[in-house]
């Protein structure tokens, strides 16, 4: 199964695709950074019939490819360079079995190569724009790794599971007390999350739309742009408030419970690791942040241990 992501190199989008845990890069794309959108095919053509190219593919085909037809490889390498010789990805793939590139139709359509192979495909179109991608494809690499991006998945997809037991709560325990039309019933789950993003965000969820209008255009809510320690406490409080909601507590009360608890364990995740407490506003939030300097990250650091209340000095008898 492949999953697709885009990366963006001087203004103009890149699709990866993921297969089995190898990304391939769109050429097509790269084409499209440095050449009219019209010549795409074009240059592909003309880089994969050279004889440089093809030794290139061969190497890596060879290396990775248990099932790579050598005998028709060493066809095509013996006429490359000739001034009648002509090549296409399709061609190549059908030939020789190879793995390492291929053309696909579709949202995602293009010719896309392993990233081995892609890079040596943005060095024929020019050294720099090849040192632009491997940049930009590093950054997202280092993105996916990073272990603050990680947990903050991690606990968002935990808030979402935990979001279920909310909602089955509403489901079982206040709607059947209520008058509430089938179209309206809605308004009931809503009006318990926004219970939830009063205590932790202060604001409902339209407030932050309207604040936030062109996130909203994005696809973007409140919880998406959240701290891990956000993320980590909107969980608890979802599985408190399903607990409260099923012993029949009055919303006013449950409201009172929840904004102590909020407020007791976000003082304590937040004395912890300060990264933890930033919010999610980009994909490399985290990143940049442990980026900076050591005396900003010390400071940091002093001002959480001067949050600890110190112990009390024992008077002279």
């Amino acid at each position: 199964m492949s999953k697709n992501s885009i990366m963006t190199v001087q203004g103009t989008d890149i699709s990866i695709t993921t297969i089995n845990e190898n990304d391939y890069i769109c050429l097509t794309d790269m084409v499209k950074a440095k050449e009219d959108d019209s010549r795409a095919a074009d240059v592909i053509k003309n880089w994969i019939r050279t004889r440089s190219t093809l030794g290139f593919l061969g190497v890596w085909e060879s290396i990775y490819n248990p099932d790579f037809k050598v005998v028709e490889f060493d066809h095509f390498k013996s006429e490359a360079g000739l001034p009648t010789f002509t090549m296409s990805v399709s061609n190549w793939v059908a030939k020789t079995n190879a793995i390492g590139i291929f053309s696909k139709a579709g949202k995602y359509g293009g010719t896309y190569a392993h990233k081995d192979i892609a890079f040596e495909f943005g060095g024929a179109i020019s050294p720099m724009f090849k040192l632009y991608v491997l940049k930009e494809y590093q950054r997202l690499k280092e993105i996916e790794s990073n272990l603050y991006g990680l947990e903050w998945n991690v606990k968002r997809i935990l808030s979402k599971a935990n979001y279920h037991i909310h909602t089955n709560a509403i489901k079982n325990h206040i709607v059947p007390h209520t008058r509430y039309s089938q179209a309206k019933k809605w308004l009931l789950y809503a009006d318990e999350a926004d219970l939830l993003n009063l205590v932790l965000f202060r604001c409902t969820a339209k407030e932050w739309r309207d604040a936030n209008p062109q996130r909203h255009l994005n696809g973007e809510n409140i919880r998406d742009i959240a701290s891990i320690n956000e993320l980590t406490l909107m969980s608890n409080l979802e599985s408190l408030n399903s607990i409260l909601i099923k012993n029949g507590l009055s919303k006013k009360d449950r409201f009172k419970i929840l904004n102590e608890t909020a407020k007791e364990q976000k003082e304590t995740l937040d004395r912890i690791d300060y990264i933890k407490t930033i919010k999610k506003e980009t994909e490399s939030t985290f990143i940049d942040k442990q980026k900076e300097s050591p005396v900003t990250d010390f400071n940091n650091t002093l001002k959480g241990m001067h949050s600890i209340p110190h112990p009390k000095k024992k008077k002279d008898k």
